[in-house]
């Protein structure tokens, strides 16, 4: 792995995030993504070698340990940590498409700005940021689910009863290290918790938080046209909703406040 564009991901990321984003991506990367790496991988390493049940059927072992392991918990966990940390990359995504759109209308133009800040949450941007939050939460409840359903109790016992073919009768085996394992698997579900409280918690907060903002852009703009939205003199841009125009010198014409007065006082 090529650690300087991991890491420039990263605070790409990082640089986008709110205050409680920066907290999960820290969370997820030390605590989950390390811990991972450094510790499950080697507890989990020979996990089928170490499996033993007392019989010398041949192939007895392989087929308990299949029906009890149908899927190992590092390859859940792997694949958790890829899909749930994906979602954080399209918002750097979405960003240097925006930066790219600026600099070619400066190009293009050569005055005034496309965005006044590519990389700020507004319009398109911020349904991306939300969208990833959603997303992050549904993948870390799915895998929870999943878990529960291959492991009840997500905990393992350190004996298992079998009686699959081709064993003689039902049979003991037996798993290696079940406390130690027991213990990670408790830390990988709590650190998964506590991330999807922070993706909704962020998500909420950037909810209040916009709503306070649309409330004091009325109060600021009382007299705005609400159907203005529809107008079609509004920019047509589908991703985002907060384009501006500085290069431009013309001006509305300002009409009275009272068009009807205005003409009969024309007429008279």
């Amino acid at each position: 792995m090529n650690w300087s564009v991991f890491e420039g991901l990263l605070s790409g990321v990082n640089k986008y995030s709110t205050a409680f984003g920066r907290i999960w991506l820290s969370l997820v990367f030390v605590f989950r993504v390390l811990v991972y790496l450094v510790t499950a991988e080697r507890v989990w390493g020979e996990d089928q070698k170490d499996f033993d049940c007392n019989t010398r059927q041949p192939g007895c072992t392989n087929v308990c340990f299949d029906e009890f392991f149908p899927v190992s918990h590092v390859r859940l966990w792997a694949l958790q940590l890829i899909l749930v940390t994906c979602p954080s990359l399209l918002v750097v995504m979405h960003v240097a498409y925006r930066k790219a759109r600026e600099k070619k209308y400066q190009e293009e133009v050569g005055k005034g700005h496309l965005y006044l800040y590519p990389g700020k949450k507004r319009g398109g941007l911020w349904w991306t940021y939300v969208f990833s939050l959603m997303f992050k939460a549904s993948i870390d409840i799915t895998f929870l689910y999943v878990f529960q359903a291959f492991y009840p109790n997500y905990t393992l016992p350190s004996m298992v009863k079998c009686h699959a073919t081709p064993c003689p009768n039902t049979v003991d085996c037996f798993i290696s290290k079940p406390s130690e394992k027991n213990i990670f698997i408790i830390f990988m579900l709590v650190t998964a918790v506590i991330c999807i409280l922070l993706n909704f918690v962020e998500l909420a907060y950037l909810v209040i938080k916009r709503c306070c903002e649309c409330r004091a852009s009325k109060q600021a703009h009382p007299d705005l046209d609400p159907n203005w939205v529809n107008s079609p003199s509004k920019p047509k841009d589908l991703l985002s909703s907060d384009l501006i125009f500085l290069g431009s010198d013309t001006h509305p014409p300002i009409l009275p406040d009272h068009p009807r007065a205005h003409v009969k006082k024309t007429i008279l």
